[in-house]
């Protein structure tokens, strides 16, 4: 393969007409939040101009993905807010970020991607963080308008619009999404119907006191839940006008928010012999089966040392941390990730906070009022600690989440209900 250079040059790049491949010393391929925090990280640790190319088949600068269903959608944050870096961070340090641009192949003995414009893009060493997209409903009228699924700024944008519009909104789904999603859509005026395959709200996460507190504090907010039951058909002339769910049943609704998980993209690495299954498969370094080409954020399928798993997380602290571990990766440090999962999430008036793993769990002991909004949850397996959530909760249990499941930290469950005592009696 004959290759050729662009140039950098401060914020400039200089592309010769008759170019038709470049190289960085470092490439990140895809655009979202790993490749928004591994670029700041590498700015950090010295990286030089024009050694860092960022390959998105985005059509924005990487921006921060919790607000899309929070802020973002509710119109209070605007595009510029949500940046993860400034327009002008990435041309000033002679970063080349390439918009709308789509990888269609890798060859890691050329050390090459492959592009859809049928150009190609060299690389000395490369962060795969090609992230996953929405699942999408088969169910008959599926593509009908007014059904949407929300995973980019632009899905965002469209839902935020048909909200304002809305009078009956369905959401399908009673995990992250739904919940955040239903929330603001409530809050804008429309009637909301959240529509539940499992028979609790985030039966995977939320233990079963957890889930009846969210499903009242919903019910009390306007929002029906309907549980144990799908949709089977979607109904309208070129529109969505009704959800009917496999019983028969029929809800009117002029939008349909489905938020039903999310799928690795992953098909542009097939026969580049990087091992995939549930995303990229990478070591404890979040290396993957072929040398100087590592994976982070949606993608990445890591051994969690912590929980002696696997794990593929679709969470911002996710995103951020391995994003920032591979930026250090890529410039020769050599540490195995290990990180305890958490994520947050802001519903109404609420905040709480998820830290760990609780399969498995022998018990879980609640500490505080789960008739008002301050309390806690804690898995204990073993009488250690391997989950927590909190929710309006003093700082020290806050703090003392993340160290205790790190540490496996033993506790009392009996003095650690007792929300009378301080938590660092429950030792």
């Amino acid at each position: 393969m004959r290759e050729r250079f662009s140039r950098l040059t401060g914020s400039d790049r200089i592309r010769l007409e008759e170019m038709d491949t470049f190289r960085s010393k470092f490439v990140i391929a895809g655009g979202g939040m790993v490749a928004g925090y591994a670029a700041k990280k590498l700015v950090e640790l010295g990286v030089k101009e024009g050694e860092l190319a960022i390959l998105s088949a985005d059509n924005s600068l990487p921006y921060e993905r919790p607000p899309l269903s929070k802020g973002f959608l509710a119109g209070r944050d605007t595009e510029d807010a949500i940046l993860i870096n400034g327009r002008d961070f990435y041309g000033s340090r002679g970063i080349d970020v390439r918009l709308n641009c789509e990888i269609t192949g890798v060859d890691p003995a050329a050390k090459y991607l492959t592009l859809k414009s049928g150009e190609t893009f060299g690389f000395e060493k490369l962060l795969l963080a090609s992230g996953a997209r929405s699942r999408r409903l088969k169910t008959p009228g599926a593509n009908l308008e007014g059904i949407r699924y929300l995973r980019s700024m632009d899905d965002s944008k469209a839902i935020g619009k048909l909200a304002k519009a809305s009078k009956q909104a369905v959401v399908l789904g009673g995990g992250f999404i739904g919940m955040e999603v239903a929330s603001v859509i409530a809050q804008g005026g429309s009637e909301v119907t959240m529509i539940l395959s499992e028979d609790r709200v985030w039966q995977r996460l939320f233990s079963p006191e957890i889930s009846q507190f969210f499903e009242s504090y919903y019910a009390a907010r306007g929002v029906r839940l309907i549980k144990s039951a799908m949709a089977a058909e979607f109904r309208g002339a070129s529109r969505v006008e009704s959800t009917v769910l496999q019983d028969g049943r029929s809800i009117p609704c002029d939008l349909v928010v489905a938020g039903i998980g999310a799928e690795p993209v992953t098909e542009y690495l097939a026969g580049s012999g990087i091992e995939t299954g549930n995303g990229v498969i990478v070591n404890e370094y979040l290396e993957t089966s072929q040398p100087n080409i590592f994976a982070a954020g949606d993608i990445a399928n890591y051994p969690d040392e912590l929980f002696g798993r696997r794990r593929r997380v679709e969470h911002w602290d996710n995103a951020v941390s391995q994003g920032e571990h591979c930026a250090r990766a890529l410039l020769g440090e050599r540490a195995p990730f290990r990180h305890v999962p958490y994520f947050f999430s802001d519903v109404f008036d609420l905040s709480y906070e998820f830290w760990g793993d609780g399969d498995g769990a022998g018990e879980i002991v609640h500490r505080g009022d789960l008739s008002g909004n301050s309390f806690s949850a804690w898995w204990l397996k073993d009488k250690t600690v391997v989950a927590a959530f909190v929710m309006n909760r003093p700082d020290e249990e806050r703090n003392a989440a993340s160290s205790w499941i790190e540490s496996r930290q033993a506790v009392s469950a009996a003095r650690l209900a007792d929300a009378g005592r301080p938590i660092g009696e429950a030792l």
